[in-house]
C-alpha cells in the first residue's frame, strides 16, 4: 500500500502521487509497489527492501544524496490469549525534495502524523521529521515499558495463589518482551550517536535540542528496561520456588490424610479377620470398633498438628 502527503497551509494533505516536498509512506508494499516509487522518485530500489526485512540491523547510510536511517520501533503482536511486545524496522529514506517512510505494518507511531497529531510537523522540514519520528518512537517504547510493569505486577498478584505455569509462560513472554526492546534500543543508540557526530543528515540549530531530548528518551528507555527485565528475571525465579514450595505443601497435606485415614482402617482390618478378636460376640462391638478407630484417628490428627504436619 502506498500513500502520499504533503502539508498544506499547516495542514497534512493527502496526494495522488509523489511531487516536492510530499511524504512517501509504503506499507508492505509489493514488489510492483516498490518498483513504481524507484521509479516514480528516482531512489534506490534495495533502500526500499532494506526495511521489508525483518533481521535488518538499525542503522544510517548515505548512497548519492539519498540517505536510509533504519531504526526499530515497537509493535503489539497477539499471541494465543494473551500478546507479545515485539520490534519492527521502520526505514526513512531522505531524498533532495520529499521523505520516504517504508513498514511492513501499520503503526500507532505513523498514524499519529497522519491525523495530524504531531505539532509542528511539517513534511518540508525533513530533518525534523526525522527526528519527531524518532521521538514518537522512543516515547512509545517508554509507554510499553510502563505498560509491561502493569501487567507484570498483575501476572505478580495472581501467582500468589497459582500452582499452574500459565501464569509463568505469561512472565516468560514479557521477559521475552523486554529483550526484543533492550536489543532494538541500543542498536537505535547507534545510530543517534551516529546522527550526533556525523552530518548525514543535514542538521539545523532549531533542531538540536529534539535529537538531544530523542538521545534522552531512548537512554531513559534503555535504563527501564535495564531495570524491568531484573526485576522481572528475579519474580521469575522466586515464584518459581514459591509454586514449588506450594506443591509441597499439598503433597504434605494429602499424605497427612493419607496417615489419618490408614489408621481406622488399619484397626477396621485387624476386626476384620477370620480369627477370634475381642468384642467377636458383644452386641456392641461394631460400635466400640468404630469409637476406638475414631480415637486414634483424632490422636493422630493431634499428633500430626502438634509436629505443624496439618
Amino acid at each position: 500500500m502506498i500513500k502520499y502527503y504533503k502539508t498544506v497551509d499547516g495542514l497534512l494533505e493527502c496526494q495522488a502521487a509523489a511531487c516536492p516536498g510530499a511524504w512517501v509512506h509504503l506499507v508492505d508494499p509489493t514488489k510492483e509497489e516498490t518498483e513504481m516509487v524507484s521509479n516514480m522518485c528516482g531512489v534506490d530500489h534495495d533502500l526500499l527492501q532494506a526495511a521489508l526485512d525483518e533481521e535488518e540491523p538499525p542503522r544510517i547510510e548515505r548512497e548519492k544524496e539519498q540517505t536510509l536511517i533504519l531504526v526499530d520501533i515497537p509493535v503489539v503482536e497477539p499471541e494465543g490469549t494473551t500478546f507479545l511486545y515485539n520490534t519492527m524496522p521502520l526505514g526513512i529514506i531522505l531524498l533532495e525534495d520529499m521523505v520516504i517512510t517504508v513498514c511492513l505494518e501499520e503503526t500507532t507511531i505513523i498514524e499519529d502524523f497522519m491525523e495530524n497529531r504531531v505539532r509542528g510537523f511539517d513534511t518540508y522540514k525533513k530533518t525534523r521529521f526525522v527526528l519527531q519520528l524518532l521521538f514518537k518512537s522512543s516515547t512509545k517504547f517508554l509507554q510499553y515499558l510502563r505498560q509491561i510493569e502493569k501487567v507484570s505486577t498483575q501476572v505478580e498478584n495472581a501467582l500468589h495463589k497459582s500452582l499452574k505455569n500459565r501464569e509463568l509462560i505469561q512472565m516468560l513472554k514479557l521477559e521475552k518482551s523486554l529483550v526484543f526492546f533492550a536489543t532494538s534500543l541500543k542498536a537505535n543508540e547507534i545510530v543517534l550517536e551516529k546522527m550526533m557526530k556525523t552530518n548525514l543528515i543535514k542538521r539545523y540549530p532549531e533542531d538540536e535540542d529534539l535529537l538531544e531530548d530523542v538521545i534522552i528518551e531512548n537512554k531513559q528507555a534503555i535504563e527501564m528496561c535495564t531495570i524491568y527485565r531484573d526485576i522481572l528475571s528475579g519474580t521469575m525465579d522466586a515464584f518459581a520456588s514459591v509454586i514449588s514450595n506450594n506443591l509441597n505443601m499439598v503433597m504434605k497435606f494429602l499424605a497427612a490424610i493419607t496417615i489419618i485415614i490408614a489408621v481406622p482402617t488399619l484397626l477396621a482390618s485387624f476386626w476384620g479377620m477370620n480369627v477370634a478378636v475381642p468384642l467377636e460376640k458383644s452386641p456392641f462391638g461394631f460400635a466400640a470398633v468404630v469409637g476406638l478407630s475414631l480415637l486414634c484417628a483424632g490422636l493422630t490428627v493431634f499428633i500430626l498438628w502438634r509436629k505443624k504436619m496439618l
